[in-house]
C-alpha cells in the first residue's frame, strides 16, 4: 500500500496519508459477481521476504479475483491509504487497487497492468508505504504513464495518468514486481530502516 507524499513540480507538497472513510463498497459491482462479504487482509511488513516475490499473470476475472478486489479495496480504505497491491496482502497476482480521490468514492482497479508510455520528464516524490510504516523518503518518478489493464469487470482499458495517480501506479506496479520503495534509497538508509523495522516488529510480538 502506498502512503504517499507528493512533491508538485512547483515545490508544492500535499499529505495523502490521512483519508478517513471510503465509497459504499456494497454498491460497488465487480465482474457481475455477488460478493457476500468482505474481510480485512494482513498486510506484509518490510522486510518480510515475501515482499520479494514477482507476481504472476491473473488468468480471467472470477468470484475468487472479485472477492480479493473487493477485500482488498475494504483493506486500504480502512488503512487510510490510496493503494494496495495484491502483493503486499501475500496474494502474488497482478492486481492493484488505488483511490487518489479527496472523496475517497473513486476506486480503480488494474489487473495485469503493464505500463506501455513513461514520460521522459520525472521529478522527486516523497513516498511512504503500509509496508513499512512511518517512514518516508524520496524517490524518482515518470511524470506521466500510459497503463493497460483490466478494470474489474475483466475490460481491457488503458488509463492515463498524471500527477498523483501516475506515481502511485508506478508505486504500486513496482510491489508486482517484488521491490519495495525503500529499495530506491541508499544501502546505509535501508539498513537503518530494517533495523527499525525489525525493532518495532519484536515490540510489537510482546
Amino acid at each position: 500500500m502506498i502512503l504517499l507524499i507528493i512533491a508538485a513540480k512547483l515545490g508544492r507538497c500535499r499529505r495523502f496519508c490521512q483519508f478517513i472513510g471510503g465509497p459504499d463498497l456494497k454498491k460497488t459491482k465487480i465482474a457481475g459477481f455477488c460478493i457476500p462479504s468482505m474481510a480485512l487482509l494482513p498486510i506484509l511488513c518490510y522486510p518480510d521476504r515475501r515482499l520479494h516475490t514477482v507476481a504472476k499473470p491473473i488468468a480471467g476475472v472470477d468470484a475468487r479475483v472479485a472477492q480479493l478486489v473487493r477485500d482488498m479495496l475494504e483493506t486500504m480504505y480502512d488503512a487510510k491509504g490510496i493503494g494496495l497491491a495484491a502483493s503486499q496482502v501475500d496474494v502474488h497476482e497482478r492486481l492493484i487497487v488505488i483511490d487518489v480521490s479527496q472523496e475517497r468514492n473513486q476506486p480503480l482497479v488494474l489487473i495485469n497492468p503493464e505500463l506501455v508510455w513513461t514520460s521522459e520528464a520525472t521529478h522527486l516524490n516523497e513516498e511512504g508505504c503500509l509496508s513499512v510504516p512511518g517512514i518516508y523518503d524520496g524517490v524518482t518518478r515518470h511524470d506521466e504513464v500510459h497503463v493497460r489493464a483490466w478494470d474489474a469487470q475483466g475490460q481491457s482499458r488503458t488509463i492515463e495518468a498524471q500527477e498523483l495517480l501516475a506515481v502511485c501506479i508506478q508505486h504500486e506496479m513496482d510491489h508486482l514486481m517484488g521491490k519495495v520503495f525503500v529499495e530506491y534509497l541508499s544501502p546505509l538508509k535501508r539498513n537503518r530502516i530494517k533495523t527499525k523495522m525489525l525493532k518495532a516488529q519484536r515490540e510489537d510480538a510482546r
